[in-house]
C-alpha cells in the first residue's frame, strides 16, 4: 500500500493523477442521488446516500460504529485506504461525511476541492450506472472502528451550558435570512421547518459560503484566517458551529479544523431544526448576536 498522504484537501488534478491507485477510494455523497450520482458521477466512484446510509432510524442520530463498519464493508473500504469524498450541494454532505469518518478514526481522508460541480464545470468524464441500485464493492472489507473521537460533536445541553462562556464562540453558518429569522429553512428544504425563526443568542453569523470562491473551491488559508479571526473566531477559543441539520456546519468545521488547524472545534448537528423546536430554548431575532 502506498503510504503518502497529501492532506485533507485534494485538487481535481491530484485525483486524476491518482484515481487508479488501489488504495484510493472515491466516494460521492449525495442528499439526493437520483439527481446527482445516478445522472452521472466520477468514473469508479462509490455512493453514500446521506439520508439512507449515514442516518440511524427511527431516532434522529448518525449511524453508530457498528453501522459505520457495515457501510464500509459494503463499499469495500479498508482501514488504511485513502478515501476521497465529494458530492452535491456544494460538498455540504461530503463534508458532513468527512466529519463522521473523522469521529470514527479514519486517518487517510480528503475532500475534493470544488466537488461535483467543479468536476462537471471542467468537462471531466462522467459515468452513468446501468441501474439505480446502490453500488457494492466486488469484495466486502473487514473494516473496524478502532476509536471514536467524541470531541468533534456537541449536543443541545452542551450548547445551552456554554451560552455565556467567554471561552466559547458559537458560529451560525446559515444565510443571513435564516439567522435574522426571516425564514426558518432554506427554500430547497421546505419540509424541514423549525417552529421558531432566529438564532442562538450570542452566535456570530458567518455564512459557510464566505469560505469558498465562486467555483466552490476553498479560499486560501490567509483569506480564511482573516475571515474568522477578524470576527473573533480565534484558535484559542472553543468553537461550536451549527446550521440547520449540521451539513453546512460540517463544511465550516472542515475549514477551521482541517485547513486552519484550530484545536477545539465541534459541530452541533442538532442545529436549528432542534433548537428552533425546543420548548424554552432561548432565541434571538435580528442581525445582532
Amino acid at each position: 500500500m502506498v503510504t503518502d498522504y497529501p492532506g485533507p484537501l485534494v485538487s481535481i488534478e491530484w485525483l486524476e493523477a491518482n484515481i487508479k491507485r488501489s488504495d484510493v477510494k472515491v466516494i460521492e455523497v449525495d442528499y439526493d442521488p437520483a439527481t446527482a450520482y445516478f445522472v452521472g458521477h466520477i468514473p469508479g466512484a462509490l455512493l453514500i446516500d446521506w439520508k439512507r446510509d449515514l442516518n440511524k432510524y427511527p431516532e434522529r442520530d448518525i449511524i453508530d460504529p457498528v453501522g459505520f463498519e457495515k457501510l464500509m464493508a459494503r463499499l469495500g473500504v479498508e482501514n488504511g485506504d485513502h478515501v476521497i469524498l465529494y458530492g452535491d450541494y456544494n460538498n455540504w454532505f461530503a463534508a458532513f461525511t468527512y466529519w463522521v469518518f473523522k469521529m470514527y478514526g479514519h486517518q487517510r481522508l480528503s475532500l475534493l476541492d470544488g466537488g461535483r460541480s467543479k468536476w462537471i464545470a471542467l468537462g471531466k468524464p462522467m459515468s452513468r450506472p446501468a441501474s439505480k441500485e446502490p453500488p457494492r464493492a466486488d469484495r466486502e472489507s473487514s473494516y473496524r472502528v478502532v476509536t471514536v473521537d467524541s470531541r468533534y460533536r456537541v449536543f443541545f445541553l452542551d450548547v445551552l451550558r456554554r451560552l455565556h462562556n467567554p471561552n466559547t464562540v458559537l458560529v451560525d453558518v446559515r444565510s443571513p435570512e435564516e439567522y435574522r429569522g426571516d425564514i426558518t429553512a432554506p427554500p430547497e428544504y421546505p419540509e424541514e421547518q423549525a417552529q421558531r425563526g432566529g438564532h442562538i443568542p450570542g452566535a456570530l453569523n458567518i455564512p459557510w459560503k464566505q469560505a469558498v470562491r465562486d467555483d466552490g473551491t476553498f479560499k486560501s488559508p490567509e483569506e480564511l484566517r482573516s475571515l474568522y479571526e477578524t470576527k473573533g473566531v480565534t484558535p484559542d477559543k472553543e468553537v461550536i458551529m451549527y446550521c440547520r441539520i449540521g451539513e453546512r456546519a460540517s463544511h465550516t468545521w472542515f475549514v477551521l479544523k482541517e485547513l486552519l488547524g484550530y484545536p477545539n472545534v465541534a459541530v452541533y448537528d442538532g442545529s436549528w431544526s432542534e433548537w428552533g423546536n425546543m420548548v424554552r430554548a432561548p432565541v434571538k431575532r435580528g442581525d445582532e448576536p
